[in-house]
């Protein structure tokens, strides 16, 4: 992985967006909208690498897999209407998979579809220096990093549905190359030992499946991947969803907590 590029603040991210970000921190709602669009950007990306189809309405987005990917929901405004919920509960109910829907708003009741539901942070890093990571980070560029960002994201999230492994099920090597989106490894004497993914959007960055594998939890991975990261996005306002686990590493990076995300899920 020696000529794999490093992460280091460039034009590419500075390319992607399309507004300056701004100096202070969002409001509570304006993190939930950022948050809503910047989920909806990766899913969209992440739904055409994969040849799924996506739908895209004012109040929400879908993309519709396949029974081991399943359909995924983004809820895109506070207020849908009558019509777009009857058309996301029907597309629910012909779903080949395991539904999904993020929610940051947390206005919209999906308990019809019989889904179970949590919630969890939306969190807030603004503009600033990123320190350097302790372990080597850097950008995937070729098949087989990407199979090992795969990998890493399905063993440390506990993704079933994407056992057994077919490569480039979950990251199909086009994924990489949509608007934005960008996938990282932290790499320790040439082992690959943490993945994450990022997107930039309307002038804000985000992260997605920041993960680990089970034997090497607790040992730095993790933040070294953020720090990787977010050295690019440093000059943007960053936010995520943040698990129970994830948060204190999060907080120690700079993120704030600024307002709950409701979740539903079918599992």
């Amino acid at each position: 992985m020696a000529d794999t590029s490093h992460t280091a603040p460039d034009r590419r991210a500075d390319e992607r967006i399309g507004q300056d970000p701004s100096d202070h921190p969002p409001t509570p709602g304006d993190a939930a909208i950022h948050q809503a669009r910047n989920s909806a950007a990766f899913w969209a990306a992440t739904g055409k690498s994969r040849g799924h189809e996506v739908i895209q309405r004012r109040g929400f987005l879908a993309v519709l897999g396949d029974e081991r990917a399943g359909t995924r929901f983004l809820v895109q405004e506070p207020d849908l209407d009558s019509d777009e919920l009857a058309e996301l509960t029907e597309l629910a109910g012909r779903a080949s998979g395991p539904v999904g829907a993020e929610d940051p708003f947390g206005s919209t009741d999906l308990s019809h579809l019989g889904l179970r539901n949590w919630q969890m942070p939306i969190m807030v890093r603004p503009p600033g220096p990123v320190p350097a990571p302790a372990i080597e980070v850097v950008r995937v560029q070729r098949a087989r990093e990407l199979e090992a960002a795969e990998q890493i994201v399905i063993a440390g999230f506990e993704l079933d549905g994407f056992t057994p492994y077919r490569p480039g099920e979950m990251f199909p090597a086009t994924l990489i190359e949509q608007p934005g989106v960008d996938v990282y490894l932290a790499v320790l004497d040439g082992e690959a030992v943490g993945a994450g993914v990022t997107v930039v959007h309307d002038g804000f960055g985000s992260h997605y499946w920041v993960g680990t594998p089970p034997t090497r939890r607790s040992r730095g991975a993790g933040r070294a991947v953020m720090l990787g990261s977010l050295a690019p996005m440093a000059h943007l306002p960053v936010t995520l969803t943040a698990s129970r686990l994830g948060r204190p590493l999060y907080e120690s990076l700079g993120f704030t907590a600024v307002t709950p995300s409701t979740w539903w899920s079918s599992h």
